[in-house]
């Protein structure tokens, strides 16, 4: 078991919080375009509504509104709250695709603590000398399961799904494991 901790606490134990550190500040700048976005289009709605009308209202003619009916759609939606408007119809912004740097920090220590489950567990049990085949192959089989789950959750194809997850995450394991050799830190 000195094995498992020593691993752990050296390897792996920092890597939760870096990945929950990288997401939190990619998603906070994600959050931060968005409230510019709607800065510059409150700004927009405030020097020219009529401008903004004519704009949202030929948004809703390109989905297939008439003319007529766009403006009615436009004009009542402006009037109840044309920022939102703009804001959905316009930007794409939408209370679902609000980013949440707090919320995906968490999901992202979350993942990887998960995926770093089987490897940390192989390291802790499996013979040091055998601890690379059994961890390479071992993680093949998990992503062909993941590629093949995700693909079947979205409707795509398990096979598509499970060949593309299995590839690019083989050529992330061999990068890094010629990388960390290169710089004398794995044994291939």
């Amino acid at each position: 078991m000195n094995k498992f901790y020593s691993l752990v606490l050296r390897r792996w134990s920092p890597a939760p919080f870096a990945m929950a550190a990288g997401e939190y500040v990619s998603v906070s700048s994600q959050a931060d375009t968005q409230l510019a976005d709607l800065e510059i289009e409150r700004r927009e709605l405030k020097k020219n509504p009529d401008k903004e009308l004519l704009e949202l209202r030929d948004i809703y003619m390109v989905r297939g509104l008439d003319e007529a009916l766009a403006q009615q759609v436009a004009a009542q939606l402006m009037q109840r709250d044309a920022l939102a408007a703009h804001a959905r119809d316009e930007l794409g912004l939408t209370e679902m695709a609000k980013a949440r740097p707090g919320e995906a920090a968490l999901a992202s220590a979350a993942s990887f603590v998960c995926g770093a489950l089987f490897p940390v567990l192989i390291a802790a049990f499996v013979f040091h000398s055998e601890v690379l085949p059994v961890l390479f192959t071992t993680t093949i089989l998990l992503l062909v399961i993941l590629g093949a789950v995700a693909a079947k959750a979205g409707g795509a194809s398990v096979m598509k799904g499970a060949l593309r997850v299995v590839v690019w995450g083989a050529l992330s394991m061999i990068a890094t494991s010629l990388i960390g050799h290169l710089l004398g830190q794995a044994a291939i």
